[in-house]
């Protein structure tokens, strides 16, 4: 804490941080007929601005869900996959957002790419994937990684920091580099089909763009676009 007053400081007043927008815009004409292909256009830019060190983790999305209750939470994971069936993150399945999806598996995610003035804001519905493709993906991830996922009871309440060290000493003594990790039964991906997909841009004097596609029952897109 600090004993200096924010609203004195305009170094710490939020009220006070401001920052001009582009001034190129998104229009209805530029965007791609599917969803999909227009976040791939936008992903791409993401991936070659983090290339050059302007954008931090482009895959890093908030994933926003609810308890059967309705009550909300929100936290940072890397989508791991994308394609026209939507988004995939892996998770341990006992976890809060676990735990919340198996209860209510409808679910928002964002991708906040604050340098590029751009934000990507999905609605839709979660389901598992399929334990071969978890065990497909969970074969690509680093020893630790794979260790990291058996040592750590998600969201769980622990004692301390050196019971979660414990525990993954105790599996790197089991599991060594040449041995290969089984994939835990309590782990595993889901997939997030989108139902709306809002593509923000940032504009001058906050009249900022966004355009939203809406899936329609034949599995075709309308667009419609947003006051800001």
């Amino acid at each position: 804490m600090t004993d200096r007053d924010p609203l004195l400081d305009p170094v710490l007043d939020p009220a006070a941080m401001r920052k001009q927008y582009r001034a190129d815009g998104l229009a209805e004409e530029d965007l791609a007929t599917h969803p999909m292909d227009q976040f791939a256009r936008w992903f791409e830019d993401a991936a070659r601005a983090a290339l050059h060190g302007t954008l931090y983790e482009p895959n890093a999305m908030v994933v926003s869900t609810a308890d059967a209750t309705g009550r909300p939470s929100s936290r940072t994971v890397l989508m791991k996959q994308f394609d026209t069936e939507g988004f995939v993150f892996f998770t341990n399945y006992a976890s809060r957002k676990g735990r919340d999806l198996a209860e209510n598996p409808h679910v928002s995610l964002l991708f906040p790419w604050h340098p590029l003035a751009r934000q990507v804001i999905v609605t839709g519905t979660a389901r598992r994937t399929g334990r071969d493709e978890t065990a497909a993906y969970f074969r690509t991830r680093p020893h630790g990684s794979q260790l990291g996922a058996w040592a750590s009871a998600q969201s769980a309440v622990i004692a301390s920091r050196s019971e979660l060290d414990a525990a993954y000493a105790e599996l790197a003594a089991r599991y060594p580099e040449d041995e290969q990790v089984p994939v835990p039964p309590h782990w595993g991906g889901f997939r997030v089909t989108p139902e709306t997909m809002e593509f923000w841009q940032g504009r001058v004097n906050r009249l900022h763009d966004r355009l939203r596609y809406v899936a329609r029952p034949d599995g075709t897109w309308h667009v419609e676009r947003l006051s800001p």
